[in-house]
Order: C-alpha cells, then structure tokens, then sequence
C-alpha cells in the first residue's frame, strides 16, 4: 500500500450506510452542510495544525461504489435493491471550504465545511473525521515539537512504533510539514520526496568484535554520511573510539557527520562527548540524540543545557503520546430546512456555513479570530477558509509538500510564543461575530 492509495466508501461506519438508505427512502436528497471541528484542547494544548486535506480531496473525488463493494452490501441483506442501484451511480459532487494544510487554528474554528447532497455528506463523514483528525493530531504535536527545539533539526524515528503502516507513512508527512527535517521511513522518503536519515542499531555494532571494527566498516562504506552509535557497552568509551576512526577518515579527507547517544543522563553525556570531540579537533562532529523524546524531553534537555545538535523523535510523536485523540467533531449546520444546530448538553453547535477571519497586526502576528458567517464582511481580515472543491472536482491543483511546509513556517511564526509553551499557554482569543450569535439566538 503506497500513499496513493484509495481506500473507497465502505470505508465508513455502518451507520452513515443505514442513515443513507433512510434518506434515500424518504427522498431526502437536497443539499446539506456539515462542519468539521475540534471541540476543545487536549491538556496543555493551545493550537491546532490543520493536515489531512490533500487526502481527504483525493478521496472524495475518485469515491464511487465498485461492483464487489455493492455485492458485499447486498450480502449483509441490510440493504434494499433499489438503493444499491442508487450506489451504484454514487459519485461525490459537493463542494467543500477547507483551511490549507499547515493553517493555524482553535478549538471550534471549522477546519472544513461540506456542502453535498445529503446521502453524499453523511457516508463521507467517518472517513474525513479518520484522515484530518489523525494527520492534524500528529502534525500539531510536531509543531509543539519543533517549536521547543529552537532550531534544532528534528527527524522522525517513529516507524517501527506508529500503529500500522498508513498511519507510519502519515505520521512521516504530518511530521515534515509542521517543521521536521527528515523521516527514517525509506518508502515516504520515495513518496513525499522526504529527505531520509538514519544511523546504525545496536545490533549493528555488536555484530563486529569491538566497536572499533564496527565504526570503521560503517565509515568504509559511508565515508561522508556516517553517524555512529556510540551507547552500546559505555556512551564515553564509545566516544573515544568514533575519535579514533574521525581522525582517519579526516586523513582520508572524509569526515565523520555525527555520533548519537540513545540512552542515559542526555544532559552529562552530550556535554563530556562534545568535550572529547572537541579536544581532538573535531568540534565539528555533530551529536544526535534519541530515546523517548517529544516536547516535553526535548525542552528538559535544552533547558538544561545539553550539548545535542539534533533529535531523533520516534514512539512519542508517532502515537501523540500524551494526547493520542482529538475531539474532533462533523456536524449538520444547514439542510433543506434552514440552518440547524445541536443542543445537546456540553456538545451545543453553532448553526450555518460559516467562514473563520483571522486579525492580524502591521507585523503579520495573528491577534484574534473570529467565527463568522460565510456572507459576513469583516474588513481587513484574513479568510483562513477557501473553496477547494466543487461539484466534486478539485477548484485547483495540490500544493507541494515543499509548499505547505514553508507556508507552515510562516503561520507558525505568526503565532505569539505565548500561546506555544506546552502547559501554561495563553488561550488564544476567538469570538463569534454579531450576525452569527443572532443566528444561534434566533433559532
């Protein structure tokens, strides 16, 4: 399975199939519109890192019902003939308004609205909530990531932990486009055009007779790009020995790029390895550092001084360890009806198509937001909400992951750092313009 796989509509809850064939009974067919947002933050959380919208567009514009999937609805008995030969014809034509990927937002901002037929929009419910919760989830906490690192590369080391290959090949692009500088995944390497790191494992040294030998084999078939990994029997005499064979590959006219350290005080090590590496002249070497690290390491280990070049951040971002889901939420805001809302007690929304305006000082520095109505006119605001889609069909081409990237860069610099630090953040302030409380108020 490669990036560009699609996975089809019966990718869905079977409730969004039993709603459908509801609806189709009673010809309830005209459009309707749905919003899909995060509820509140997970604790110590104050942002969001929009992700997950080129695969969900792609999705929608190929989703139709093939000849084995109907049989296999037929099967369940669930379902009449006259409906699966309704799905048979099934094609998403709506629209959708949708933040790019690497938009900042909060908590009840709408990330993306559909507008479709009302079957459409309901059976592409599951698969939207699947793809932009998961991709917004890692993206956001790599965001926490990079920002706590203060410009110290970050590689995703995640792979061997993620929970399925799909979710290894989005952790390595929802990684990337929120600021990492490479992935240890060989094959999102190839599909996203992420730029590949990697050392050596334990097992690796220990296969050779000293470490000695195993730096010196790495070095002959690497002679510019290696990294050694000096922790397997002591992280100092490790260090003394990578010294050794840095001197030859400098008389060879080759360097040694780095060493890493995966266990241990991070803090004691790196300072008495960057001391060692110093005193033979190659203050150069880099050193790298993994291990259970995310934010929260990360900004223990800086803080505290540790002389660390770069991090390899694998189980805790690949999992969002401390925040492994969203409360991320699509619900019906308009339907042949008017504009509707739900009342539910604690899960209370607010009603109509609506558009996010975003405040911005004469720096470019995001100040407020505000959830307005989609005809609302504020003026000198930014639209966080543009028209990706309609009749079902893409309004422009994909923007490169290169792009969104640097786009990221630049809304993430946009954002106060006193609404970045990681459990005492400012909450960000967004407010619900006049015309869309009366909305509320009037229904």
């Amino acid at each position: 399975m490669t990036a560009n796989h699609l996975l089809g509509p019966l990718f869905t809850d079977l409730y969004e199939l039993t709603m459908a064939a509801v609806y189709f009974n009673r010809r309830l067919l005209n459009a309707a519109t749905f919003s899909l947002f995060i509820r509140d933050y997970p604790s110590g959380r104050k942002y969001f890192v929009a992700a997950g919208l080129q695969d969900a567009l792609e999705e929608l514009e190929s989703l139709s019902f093939s000849s084995d999937e109907l049989a296999y609805l037929r099967e369940t008995g669930l379902f009449s003939s006259d409906f699966l030969s309704f799905l048979k014809k099934f094609r998403f034509t709506g629209s959708v308004f949708a933040m790019p990927e690497g938009s900042i937002f909060f908590a009840n901002e709408p990330i993306l609205e559909v507008t479709a037929p009302l079957i459409e929009a309901q059976i592409v419910e599951t698969f939207l909530l699947n793809t932009v919760g998961f991709q917004t989830m890692i993206a956001s906490k790599a965001a926490r990531c990079v920002h706590v690192a203060a410009g110290r590369p970050l590689i995703d080391f995640s792979l061997r932990r993620t929970q399925g290959h799909d979710a290894g090949m989005k952790v390595a692009r929802s990684t990337y486009l929120a600021g990492f500088v490479g992935t240890s995944n060989v094959l999102a390497g190839r599909e996203y055009g992420i730029p590949l790191s990697g050392t050596m494992a334990h097992s690796f040294v220990q296969a050779f007779s000293s470490e000695l030998e195993a730096f010196s084999a790495f070095a002959e078939t690497f002679p510019d790009s290696s990294v050694f990994l000096i922790d397997t029997y002591d992280t100092i005499a490790g260090a003394r020995e990578a010294v050794k064979v840095a001197l030859e590959m400098k008389k060879k006219g080759h360097s040694l790029l780095g060493v890493r350290l995966d266990s241990g005080d991070m803090v004691r090590l790196s300072r008495e390895v960057h001391k060692i590496f110093g005193a033979a002249g190659l203050s150069e070497v880099k050193i790298f550092a993994s291990s259970g690290f995310d934010e929260f390491k990360i900004e223990k280990v800086v803080e505290a001084g540790a002389q660390i070049d770069a991090f390899g951040v694998g189980t805790n971002i690949g999992v969002s360890a401390d925040a492994p889901f969203i409360d991320i939420v699509y619900k019906m805001v308009r339907c042949d009806r008017g504009d509707v809302r739900k009342l539910s007690p604690g899960k209370v929304t607010l009603a109509g198509e609506k558009q996010v305006f975003r405040d911005c000082d004469e720096n470019g520095t995001y100040r407020s937001d505000t959830i307005g109505l989609r005809s609302d006119t504020l003026n000198d605001r930014l639209l966080l909400l543009e028209p990706v889609m309609k009749n079902g069909r893409l309004t422009r081409p994909h923007p490169s992951l290169e792009s969104i990237r640097e786009q990221f860069g630049r809304n993430f610099n946009a954002l106060a750092d006193s609404f970045k630090a990681l459990n005492t953040a400012a909450t960000y302030p967004v407010d619900i313009s006049p015309r869309l409380q009366r909305l509320q108020e009037n229904l």
